[in-house]
């Protein structure tokens, strides 16, 4: 229904503009504990009894909510202006199409979010010598509970692995570390988020690509999310691949692990011996030291959350090179 002057706001409707979980999601539903993709671990808002009088103060702390979410997640809105005794409340269609849109902004991770922190390394795992093989890294992130593993991607955090090159093949960089550093740049930051993930870099061939799997398309197994292969130069079968997995399903989930291979499939290189160098660095054919780095783009309290959630502690997993 629409409301005119002059009437009686139901407090069922109310209630609903608060709490309903069907197609128009309550603020509630949003921004409280929620569901799933839903919820972003605020205070929710109490609800009325029934034969109770809506008051403009009622209004006004659901406009609130309403207007701390938008700002969070850069959405734009049309019927929370405050409210006074005596004056019209907004239309329930311009009401409902509010909560639409804050609904879709947290269902996909509130993708238009500015106040977003990316935080110091977490992890640094180097390969901690020269190599012709791969260095694997897997790295674990775990939350307090599944709620807060939820609140952390729905409003907008990222798990982000970047890698470097500290160390070179020998006296000088040599082709192999080159390739190595494009695919570095080609990779850029990777983002694990909420519905999909990403790569800043560009360039290399994909050679798989999964980043439409975000934190709520893992499973228990790993799943290759983007696997980039040197497309030019002598190394053309080195590749990076990044791969994630959950404890748990959805909803249940508080430790995410992503593993990260650099790999050199190439087996006809080898270290040249001491008095068969031919004037060639003992180590010209391998990688210089490699670092896999964990951090986390975190939500923050700068544009209308009251409660921030980000994850409890990391780990390195394992580390190896060959």
């Amino acid at each position: 229904m629409s409301y005119v002057a002059g009437d009686k706001i139901l407090d069922q409707e109310y209630n609903n503009f608060l709490n309903s979980s069907g197609a128009v999601k309550g603020i509630n539903y949003t921004f409280g504990t929620g569901a799933l993709q839903h919820g972003l671990g605020q205070t929710e808002l109490s609800s009325v009894t029934v034969g109770d009088t809506i008051t403009a103060s009622q209004w006004n702390s659901l406009f609130s909510a309403m207007d701390n979410v938008a700002n969070h997640a850069n959405d734009t809105l049309t019927s929370t202006e405050a409210k006074s005794a005596g004056d019209v409340i907004a239309v329930k269609a311009a009401l409902e199409a509010d909560l639409t849109t804050l609904a879709a902004s947290v269902a996909n991770g509130c993708p238009n979010a500015t106040a977003l922190s990316t935080s110091a390394a977490l992890q640094t795992s180097a390969s901690g010598t020269r190599y012709i093989g791969s260095h694997v890294v897997e790295h674990s992130i775990t939350f307090t509970n599944a709620n807060q593993a939820r609140f952390f991607f729905n409003a907008g955090g990222k798990i982000q692995i970047n890698i470097t090159r500290t160390g070179n093949g020998g006296s000088s960089a040599t082709s192999k570390d080159d390739s190595v550093d494009q695919l570095i740049s080609a990779l850029g930051d990777f983002r694990l988020k909420s519905q999909n993930s990403s790569r800043s870099g560009t360039g290399e061939t994909l050679t798989e690509d999964g980043t439409n799997v975000g934190f709520y398309e893992l499973t228990t197994s790993y799943q290759t999310i983007i696997e980039l292969t040197q497309d030019s130069g002598t190394y053309t079968t080195m590749f990076f691949k990044v791969e994630a997995k959950a404890d748990a399903a959805a909803g249940s989930a508080s430790v995410v692990t992503i593993r990260t291979s650099i790999v050199d499939p190439d087996s006809g290189d080898s270290e040249f011996t001491a008095g068969n160098t031919s004037g060639v660095d003992q180590y010209a054919n391998f990688i210089g030291t490699t670092n896999v780095v964990l951090k986390t783009v975190n939500p923050t309290t700068a544009e209308g959350l009251a409660t921030v959630y980000t994850p409890d502690s990391t780990a390195v997993v394992s580390n190896t090179t060959t």
